[in-house]
């Protein structure tokens, strides 16, 4: 469908199309640790549960009668469609994951698994653990290997510095003081 021309008073007006579509994002690497991997396990048998327990309340909610303005019955159908999507993600996702089980051979380079210590000339350290994107959470310390910090840092090796920042921030320049592999299993 492309742009549409309509009629208005003063003559003739295109219109630019409008969708809901969007292009894919890019894909994440299939890496996941195992607690990462077991996470979302665990995620999913939560989520079976919590379904089977908004069925029940979406069948009383569709005995009440007029469906439309029923406010249980519509709230339990949003509820049980982002449960679905949710779950159906992770039946495509988990299939798809590389578990990874053990630490590289060379353990004084940044791998996939490594917890980085990074120090800044003021003295100041930050610590980071490069994992899947599945089981990223900053607030944690845990960043995406796909993340442009992890990039930055992989391969690197003990007193390598490197030079991180976004395109709005600076770059701070920072020297990695130590890599740790924490018990993959």
């Amino acid at each position: 469908m492309g742009p549409q021309t309509v009629c208005c008073g003063d003559g003739f007006v295109t219109l630019p199309v409008m969708s809901r579509w969007r292009p894919p994002g890019e894909p994440t690497t299939p890496y996941i640790t195992a607690g990462g991997y077991r996470a979302l396990e665990a995620e999913a048998r939560a989520l079976w549960s919590r379904r089977r327990e908004v069925v029940v309340h979406l069948a009383a909610a569709a005995a009440e009668g007029d469906r439309s303005e029923n406010a249980e019955y519509i709230y339990r159908k949003k509820e049980l469609r982002e449960i679905d999507r949710r779950l159906g993600y992770l039946q495509r996702r988990m299939p798809a994951l590389t578990v990874v089980r053990s630490v590289p051979e060379d353990q004084s380079r940044v791998f996939f698994g490594a917890l980085v210590e990074l120090e800044d000339a003021r003295g100041d350290t930050r610590h980071w653990r490069i994992v899947g994107g599945d089981e990223a959470d900053a607030g944690r310390g845990e960043i995406s290997i796909d993340a442009p910090v992890a990039r930055a840092l992989l391969g690197r090796g003990l007193d390598d510095e490197v030079a991180l920042g976004g395109e709005a921030a600076p770059h701070e320049r920072y020297v990695i003081v130590d890599i740790s592999y924490p018990d993959p299993s």
